[in-house]
């Protein structure tokens, strides 16, 4: 399927979003959307699926001009069969968490026996068949609520998939994959595409995009920047086109020299889920933590935090003994924990971004048990502008913010604190590379005040890029402490997959 977006405008009241943007799919391509949180990219998308419509501007599919009014007017519309042609898999997961993989996966499409009853057998006969199509494996009995973030993910990509569309879009498709499964994706594509169906493939993961996208299209500010076949491109231009500025370095230099021993963790265990672990941080140190999705890196960390119990081991703080039971032990002591699932752990959605920003620090701007509102403001306004956070207000609730602002708001009311220790799991997991650049050069200024800082990452250059040490985590287990200097990312996922 050609599909051509010419001239696309939109506005929202007076908040103008898409001024005139070009867009040009061409069938059984891998079309990469590139641009930072807030660029367009997804009323684009919208339009294109018929959740908006444009207020200017062709839409042409094959030649053809077409309006889609709705949704179902996207779903609906065919050139040669009676089938749907586009379906777009979220970075905001689409799961009913209370039903199990294979009713999530049959959500749009249930097949009916003769009878007009949902023909079970049949579904989990077609979603076998489409696991070994893509070379993964599904727990489908289990609720999709009490399976992995991965898992999850994985479940909406292969429902989206087993609609046999002609254009698929992927937002952040990879962002809590595992290596396997994100490889497993990918193979997906290919076979995709030498079927002709076209993908556009929106991510903030570069290595991912020049490595499997034929065209790379970059949006800024509501506009078209950028359209370019991949081998005719490289990293530095495409920042540079989202960002509107040369980045000479993707990641900011660490020039901070850890001093003393701050932190120590000696023979850390949960049975089952991670044992023997022990490692110290250094005063204003990054640590890294890498290993495969379920190696058991969060788990580790949620312990620590006292979010999850843990049966043995010692914590030592400036080398006295410390007992952690539950979070508030943590902050007490200056901990700070920015969790993976910023919507359903970090912040309360309802609540103002003020809101958000101060409540760990409320005692502190209590007097007598009641907070004064414009020193809340003033603590939170500050923040939100030191951490970059773009919003009209702060006293907006915090949904309304972008995936990347989201993320500012989490690391803003841990900052807001002063922690001795910061905690970071996954901290630019589906954000935009300007975001991602604003949260390494804070983490290099809050290391520069004393801040230690322990970081699990998924994206080994991340890893690399940040950690003056790597502590890498195989199967629950310690598999080694890699210094800066030698760290490579062969020898990381060595050490990840078991090998020495």
């Amino acid at each position: 399927m050609d599909i051509n977006m010419i001239g696309i405008c939109k506005a929202f009241g007076t908040n103008k979003v898409l001024g005139g943007v070009n867009l040009h799919i061409r069938p059984g391509e891998v079309h990469a959307l590139m641009g930072e949180n807030g660029a367009g990219k997804s009323t684009l998308m919208n339009i294109l699926t018929g959740i908006h419509k444009a207020d200017a501007g062709t839409i042409l599919v094959d030649g053809k001009e077409v309006t889609f009014r709705n949704n179902k007017d996207a779903e609906a519309y065919s050139s040669h069969v009676n089938h749907s042609n586009s379906r777009i898999s979220d970075q905001e997961l689409n799961i009913w968490p209370n039903l199990s993989i294979l009713e999530n996966l049959f959500l749009m499409n249930q097949p009916k026996t003769a009878f007009g009853f949902i023909d079970f057998k049949k579904m989990r006969q077609m979603a076998e068949e489409k696991c070994r199509e893509m070379g993964i494996t599904l727990p489908l009995d289990e609720i999709a609520g009490e399976c992995s973030v991965g898992q999850q993910q994985m479940t909406e990509i292969t429902r989206n998939l087993m609609l046999d569309a002609k254009t698929v879009i992927m937002d952040e498709p990879t962002a809590a994959l595992t290596e396997r499964e994100t490889d497993s994706l990918f193979e997906v594509m290919r076979k995709l595409k030498a079927k002709g169906v076209s993908i556009i493939y929106i991510s903030h993961r570069m290595e991912e995009v020049f490595n499997n996208c034929d065209t790379i299209t970059v949006m800024r500010d509501g506009q078209t920047i950028s359209s370019r076949p991949t081998e005719e491109t490289n990293m530095d231009q495409i920042v540079g086109d989202m960002v509107g500025r040369v980045m000479s370095e993707y990641y900011p230099a660490r020039t901070n020299v850890p001093g003393d021993e701050v932190f120590k963790v000696e023979d850390f265990s949960q049975p089952g889920v991670f044992e023997h672990i022990s490692f110290s941080v250094r005063k204003g140190e990054i640590l890294g933590v890498a290993g495969l999705m379920g190696a058991g890196r969060t788990e580790i960390m949620r312990a620590i935090f006292g979010v999850d119990p843990h049966k043995e081991g010692k914590l030592y703080l400036s080398g006295k003994e410390i007992k952690i039971k539950k979070p508030l032990d943590a902050i007490k002591l200056g901990f700070g924990f920015i969790t993976e699932n910023r919507k359903t752990e970090g912040l309360i959605l309802d609540f103002s971004i003020k809101k958000n920003i101060a409540l760990p620090s409320v005692n502190a701007l209590a007097k007598s048990g009641v907070i004064n509102d414009k020193e809340e403001f003033g603590f939170a306004d500050m923040l939100s502008h030191k951490l970059g956070v773009k919003t009209q207000t702060i006293e907006l609730p915090a949904s309304a913010l972008s995936g990347g602002n989201q993320q500012k708001v989490v690391i803003a009311k841990w900052v807001g604190m002063h922690p001795k220790l910061l905690i970071l799991d996954e901290p630019t997991r589906g954000i935009d590379i300007g975001a991602k650049k604003d949260i390494y050069d804070l983490m290099n200024e809050l290391t520069a005040q004393g801040v230690s800082i322990i970081m699990v990452s998924s994206e080994l250059p991340e890893v690399i890029g940040m950690s003056d040490r790597i502590m890498v985590i195989h199967e629950g287990h310690l598999a080694g402490i890699i210094d800066h200097k030698d760290a490579t990312q062969t020898r990381i996922m060595t050490l990840a997959t078991g090998g020495e």
